[in-house]
């Protein structure tokens, strides 16, 4: 099985559930305390956008044991992510320093978790726990001080609360909220291109949800202000967590009322309209010019996979 059937239409990376939360367990210190001493337990290891992995025959393993996790240096602060067949599965962090001097050794590695996922070297089932692992632990290393009254704060509730000693504010993670839509045209759909891509690549355009502002809205403003095209009939697809650091992408379409592209150089390197053969092409990687759609770990992928399959189903 290739990398791009790791992820079938529909089906992207870091949504696939298969950890049970058990958030009724997150205030039970004592049996947090319990699963954690447990010899089933088990723990991801997230050092930036990389993951701490053990380097065994059949290939790097993800999930280790909480004893090999510390001692490859993680912290001793656990997050609990959830339950894995009765077991617990906690997140871990590790310092600059510790996670150096694992770069010596031949039985672990640190290896950047996007690339691994896009090779499929990691199971898809694990992906969403070990977004929410990456996720988690990138907050409580930004987030170690009250925003109230600038004093310590402390790591409660399995760690899905800070709380302040000195003012008593509760601090929880938070998820940044994405618009991500494939804008259409008849037979032509619009892509765009930014600086950092793979040569060749063109993708979905995106950007942030602002304040008190609806989906829908940020859809319409962001296609406007990074391509000059205005669109209507924004309709919902599906979400796909990214934990870069903590985002939700809202994939969307919708339906451009004109075709004059002004590129945002701010915000773009360039934009373009493809027809649904080219864009059938570039999925497959098959381009004459060697452009390439985004990769299937990412939900851009499916919105345009979505349009372009259901355009060769339409009749006649």
């Amino acid at each position: 099985m290739s990398a791009f059937d790791s992820f079938p239409l529909g089906q992207p990376a870091f949504i696939t559930h298969i950890l049970d939360r058990a958030a009724h367990l997150r205030a039970d210190e004592q049996k947090l305390l319990t699963l954690e001493g447990h010899r089933d337990a088990r723990a991801y290891v997230v050092y930036r956008d990389s993951l701490v992995v053990k380097q065994e025959a059949r290939g790097p393993r993800a999930l280790l044991t909480l004893d090999e996790a510390l001692t490859f240096g993680a912290n001793p602060g656990t997050i609990f992510l959830g339950l894995r067949g009765g077991a617990a599965v906690f997140g871990m962090g590790i310092s600059a320093a510790a996670a150096e001097k694992l770069l010596t050794r031949s039985d672990v590695a640190v290896t950047e978790l996007r690339g691994m996922a896009m090779q499929g070297v990691v199971p898809p089932d694990q992906l969403s726990a070990i977004a929410t692992a990456k996720s988690m632990v990138t907050w409580h290393q930004r987030h170690g001080f009250c925003a109230n009254c600038g004093t310590r704060s402390a790591m409660t509730q399995g760690g899905w609360k800070r709380d302040c000693p000195n003012c008593k504010t509760e601090h929880f993670p938070r998820t940044d909220p994405v618009v991500i839509m494939l804008v259409t045209s008849g037979d032509k759909c619009l892509l765009g291109r930014q600086k950092q891509f793979p040569h060749g690549m063109w993708s979905c355009l995106a950007g942030f949800v602002e304040v008190a502002e609806t989906i829908e809205d940020a859809v319409r403003r962001e296609i406007f202000e990074e391509s000059g095209i205005r669109c209507t009939d924004v309709t919902y697809y599906m979400t796909q967590p990214w934990p870069y650091p903590s985002s939700l992408m809202i994939g969307c379409s919708a339906r451009a009322t004109n075709e004059d592209i002004v590129v945002d150089r701010t915000e773009l390197e360039d934009a373009r309209w493809f027809d649904r053969d080219e864009a059938t092409l570039m999925l497959k990687r098959q381009h004459p010019d060697g452009l390439a759609g985004p990769h299937p770990f990412a939900i851009a992928h499916h919105l345009l996979g979505r349009w372009v399959h259901a355009s060769s189903n339409l009749p006649g």
